[in-house]
């Protein structure tokens, strides 16, 4: 594997944007699974044009969504899902600065959303590193949502990446192939 983060970023983009969208199908595989799991909140995101849209799954459960947090240190926050009203800088909707926090806690499982993922759960994310640090001392039960078609045998991987442990994609939700 030669191609670095920024060329399979690009590869991911153009190669999304030629994909129908799967939200529906992947919607009601991760029902089931969160269902068959027992979660009852969940940390899911506000999607980006072209992401899988987890939306629907707030009719089944109580959804949590982040804020981008950058100074002092770039982080995620959590809050109520329906107060993500306003336009992030990365055109994604979020909760406004100031908005009630909730406690990770409260948090049964993490949607997380990727350009791509590779088969041992390992995200192609757009290189803020937000979900890393979020994740980086949490047990908490983490699903890479993505489209079938973008999920790879291998991707770069670098020492702070943070391999999910499931893999939703329409066709289904899998176990990552974890080391």
């Amino acid at each position: 594997m030669t191609a670095s983060k920024a060329e399979w970023r690009t590869w991911a983009r153009a190669q999304r944007a030629e994909l129908p969208d799967v939200s529906a199908q992947l919607c009601a595989q991760l029902q089931t699974f969160l269902q068959a799991r027992g979660a009852a909140v969940v940390l899911a995101y506000r999607a980006l044009p072209g992401e899988v849209d987890v939306s629907a799954l707030s009719a089944d459960f109580t959804l949590l969504a982040p804020r981008a947090h950058f100074r002092p240190t770039p982080r995620l926050t959590l809050h109520a899902w329906e107060s993500a009203t306003e336009l992030s800088r990365f055109g994604a909707l979020e909760p406004p600065l100031g908005t009630p926090e909730v406690g990770r806690e409260a948090v049964d499982a993490v949607l997380l959303p990727g350009l791509a993922f590779d088969t041992a759960g390992v995200r192609l994310g757009y290189g803020g590193g937000f979900y890393d640090r979020l994740l980086a001392d949490w047990l908490v039960c983490t699903v890479g949502v993505v489209a079938n078609a973008l999920l790879m045998p291998a991707l770069p991987r670098e020492a702070h990446d943070l391999p999910v442990q499931w893999l939703a994609s329409e066709t289904g939700v899998r176990r990552s192939q974890q080391a």
